[in-house]
């Protein structure tokens, strides 16, 4: 199955098998390995990245489904060897657990906690009041161990 979509700013394409993720046709068939592949049940985050402007799990959206639209990774945060700020941000603060979620000083790192940062500071205003208490209370959410941290 022929799939066309536009990845980080250009027109792509990969012929997959019609049960194919996203998350593996972007690592297997585009070469764009910043996502990764730990739960392939949209828990860990791993993941992450924009499909039309929402942050999804790439490992629970088949390629199919991504057809024809705009799909932004985490190679797409910054030009070159930069990092974004978000990414330089969690780097500084040595904020690396186990590595698969936070960006390890390259742009091709994984980012599923930038990503959803990005996302969450976008979206500020609307995101719930749950959320915004955990981002601001000083604690950390720890993804892989699945509880909260007190910093």
């Amino acid at each position: 199955m022929l799939i066309r979509l536009n990845v980080n700013g250009e027109s792509r394409e990969a012929d997959v098998w019609p049960g194919t993720s996203l998350l593996s046709m972007l690592r297997d068939h585009l070469g764009l390995v910043g996502s990764k592949n730990a739960c392939e049940q949209g828990e860990c985050g791993s993941c992450s990245l924009w499909l039309d402007g929402e942050l999804v799990c790439a490992c629970l959206v088949l390629a199919a489904q991504a057809g024809g639209r705009d799909v932004r990774t985490v190679e797409s945060l910054a030009p070159g060897d930069r990092l974004h700020p978000v990414q330089d941000a969690f780097v500084e603060a040595g904020a690396v657990q186990c590595g698969f979620c936070t960006p390890r000083g390259d742009r091709h790192g994984p980012a599923g906690l930038a990503m959803t940062a990005l996302v969450l500071n976008r979206h500020e205003q609307t995101f719930d009041p749950l959320l915004r208490r955990r981002r601001h209370d000083g604690r950390r959410w720890d993804r892989t161990a699945g509880r909260v941290d007190p910093g």
